[in-house]
């Protein structure tokens, strides 16, 4: 009796395990997880190049499918094994992660300092929303903003803006629907209780801020593309070719003005022609919830919340003069706003301060477990094969086919890397007498709108893609892996069809 009694409680806990690994994740998940990791170390075994294209796959899988279970713990376990069957090192990861350390930084710090900024922010863009009754302005206002503002500022501060725009435009309508009936949601995640016509707005809804987000999304690509603080690896680029902020502009306009405009003519076209989910209007019982919000704000506003106000917008117009000069590291700037809007604004509580970081350190988390993904392709020379046929090539077949082994590469990997790798070896081959200046100056401009432009293809390719993918945000709107990779392929297609033409004809 004793041992069954103990094989039956053995029994028991190896349940309880197997049921709490990865959570109420679905079974076939689970199952895939470990397939994975069963697989792995005996590819690896067999053929490391192999084993480490599966691993990047596999990694990209648990992105495609951050709906079912957050890609941390899963893809943190690929990146754990990765490590220890020796596909990289911890110290190689680790040097990734310094190079790496002013995008976590900002991602600390920034997002948390925009957080304190949201009360402005939602003031500002509600009466934005509500004014612009024309879908197609609003959706050219959001793209344009996203790519004017990117152009001097960082895209993940961008897109930390308009996340925690489009979040408090959900809640004011979720919090109106779901209060309506007997039965009140407990969370923003709840539907239950929102009877069916306002379920309807609701889903509307989720599709309307699904474009205005896509929208803005591209917009920070776009801007990103046009002048050396646009993207991180616009500096890496700079720097090894010598070029300043103006010179930068001079040497990629022929490529990044054509694309840029075409952005904005593919935005109108995907509202006006409702192309692959776009069109989505704001319902009518939507406008009059965010009307009489804002009819509420403004008879409520005392003099305590104009003083907010105040210290917020202070806080924005520094924020904006200090990233467009570059006063410090972009993070610390981040930090900086922090210190002040709360100082100026009456925050003091400890669990305030914590609730502003919920949004930014799981991502950041995330984002080291993608630096081990990068580390394998280094250390395995994923992308050695591709490098050599590209410089195998001369003339403007080797400027194209820059561009194209950029923007796929990047669409699959980390845009910074990509552009590391390849400025890396032109700057070489400039050195060594194989390139003159000339060309080398074409490669650098191909390598930039390569890893830019083609990217928006995918979620992993641009980080303010994968942040807007894994934030609170995207789950509400149902803004999915695949949904993202949908309402951006007429962005690919047209924006990447120009700077080929461009890249071909104006270089």
């Amino acid at each position: 009796m004793k041992v069954n009694g103990n094989s039956g409680a053995e029994k028991n806990v190896l349940s309880a395990i197997g049921s709490n690994f990865l959570g109420r994740a679905p079974r076939w998940y689970k199952i895939l997880i470990i397939s994975y990791l069963i697989i792995n170390p005996i590819l690896f075994a067999i053929n490391p190049f192999v084993a480490g294209w599966v691993l990047m796959a596999e990694f990209i899988s648990t992105l495609a499918l951050a709906l079912v279970c957050y890609p941390l713990p899963s893809g943190g376990l690929l990146a754990i094994e990765a490590v220890v069957i020796g596909m990289t090192s911890a110290e190689h990861v680790y040097h990734h992660v310094v190079d790496n350390f002013p995008v976590l930084l900002l991602l600390m710090f920034m997002v948390a300092g925009i957080f304190f900024m949201k009360e402005l922010l939602l003031f500002i863009f509600t009466r934005l929303l509500v004014n612009v009754h024309s879908k197609i302005l609003l959706s050219l206002i959001f793209c344009f903003l996203g790519a004017f503002l990117s152009a001097f500022l960082d895209a993940l501060t961008v897109t930390a803006v308009v996340i925690t725009v489009a979040y408090g435009f959900y809640g004011i309508y979720h919090k109106y629907a779901s209060n309506k009936g007997d039965r009140q949601a407990k969370s923003i995640k709840d539907d239950d209780g929102i009877d069916e016509i306002d379920r309807e707005d609701l889903n509307n809804f989720r599709g309307f801020l699904r474009n205005l987000m896509m929208h803005a999304a591209v917009g920070t690509a776009l801007g990103g593309a046009l002048t050396l603080v646009g993207e991180p690896q616009n500096l890496i680029i700079g720097k090894q070719m010598g070029w300043d902020f103006i010179q930068f502009f001079k040497e990629c306009s022929p490529v990044s003005v054509p694309v840029f405009f075409a952005g904005l003519v593919t935005c109108v076209l995907t509202e006006v022609f409702k192309i692959l989910g776009y069109g989505y209007q704001m319902p009518e019982n939507v406008r009059k919830v965010l009307e009489a919000e804002v009819k509420r704000t403004s008879e409520n506003m005392d003099v305590k919340t104009i003083g907010r106000y105040i210290a917020e917008a202070a806080a924005g117009v520094f924020l904006i003069i200090a990233l467009a000069l570059h006063l410090a590291e972009v993070g610390l700037v981040g930090l900086t706003i922090i210190i002040l809007v709360t100082s100026f604004t009456g925050v003091i509580e400890e669990h305030h301060f914590g609730e502003a970081f919920t949004e930014s350190l799981p991502f950041t988390a995330l984002l080291v477990v993608f630096f081990t993904i990068v580390a394998v392709i280094a250390d395995q020379g994923l992308f050695k094969p591709i490098i050599n046929v590209v410089f195998g090539m001369d003339g403007k077949h080797q400027i194209l086919a820059f561009f194209i082994a950029n923007g796929v590469l990047s669409a699959i990997s980390d845009n910074v890397f990509v552009a590391t790798v390849y400025i890396t070896e032109v700057v070489a081959a400039l050195k060594g007498g194989i390139i003159d200046q000339l060309q080398a100056d074409k490669l650098a401009v191909a390598t930039n709108m390569g890893t830019n432009i083609p990217s928006v293809a995918t979620p992993n390719g641009q980080a303010a893609f994968l942040f807007l993918l894994t934030s609170t945000l995207a789950p509400l709107i149902r803004l999915s892996y695949l949904q993202m990779m949908k309402l951006a392929l007429p962005y690919t297609i047209i924006m990447t069809t120009v700077a080929l033409i461009a890249t071909y004809y104006n270089l």
